[in-house]
C-alpha cells in the first residue's frame, strides 16, 4: 500500500470481506533467507481486510500484472485471485461501489504459510529476518505506519510491533 511500484490512476479506501491480513508467510526472499527466515503479511482466510484498493490506467494492466507476479510471487506463496471489494466513501463513512480487484492470497499449503504463531515466535521472525528488500522489522514498522495514517488499526499489528520493538 505504502509503495505499490506502479503508476497509480485512482486509490480508494477499501473493505475486503473474507479474508484478512495477517503475519502468516515465512519470508525467504524479501525480508528473509532460507537460513534467516523473515515474517511478512499475506492474505489470510476469514474476517474482513481495510486498505486501499489501487486502480492502474487503461492500458498497463498486463505490465503492472507482470511486475506485481515478478515481485509477489518469487515462490509462488501465494494464490492470484479476483475477490469483490467495497470502496469506501472516506466523507460519510457508508459503502460505495463494489469493483472487483486482484488479490494476493497465501496458499495455506505452501511450506513457507507459517499458519498459526505464537506472538514470540512472530516477534522472533520479525527481529532476525533479513533479505533483498530489507529487515522484516522495517517492513513491519512500515506497514503499521501506513495502515495508522490511513486511520486503520490493527490490534494483532500493534501487539507485534510494540513488542518486537522493546527487545530492541
Amino acid at each position: 500500500m505504502w509503495r505499490p511500484g506502479f503508476e497509480v490512476a485512482e486509490c480508494r479506501p477499501a473493505l475486503l470481506r473474507g479474508l484478512h491480513r495477517s503475519f502468516c508467510v515465512v519470508s525467504h526472499v524479501h525480508r528473509g533467507t532460507p537460513e534467516r527466515p523473515g515474517l511478512v503479511a499475506g492474505l489470510d482466510l476469514g474476517g474482513a481486510c481495510r486498505g486501499l484498493a489501487l486502480r492502474v490506467r487503461d492500458g498497463e494492466e498486463p505490465s503492472v500484472l507482470e511486475y506485481l507476479r515478478a515481485r509477489e510471487q518469487p515462490t509462488m506463496v501465494y494464490r492470484e485471485t479476483k475477490r469483490n471489494v467495497d470502496l469506501v466513501d472516506t466523507a460519510s463513512g457508508d459503502g460505495g461501489a463494489r469493483v472487483s480487484a486482484l488479490c494476493f492470497v497465501v496458499d495455506r499449503a505452501h511450506h513457507q504459510y507459517s499458519g498459526p504463531l505464537s506472538l514470540d515466535q512472530q516477534v522472533r521472525l520479525v527481529r532476525t529476518g533479513i533479505g533483498q528488500s530489507g529487515r522484516s522489522i522495517d517492513y513491519l514498522e512500515e506497514m503499521v505506519a501506513c495502515l495508522a495514517e490511513l486511520g486503520i488499526n490493527d490490534a494483532g499489528l500493534d501487539r507485534l510491533v510494540l513488542s518486537a520493538r522493546k527487545l530492541s
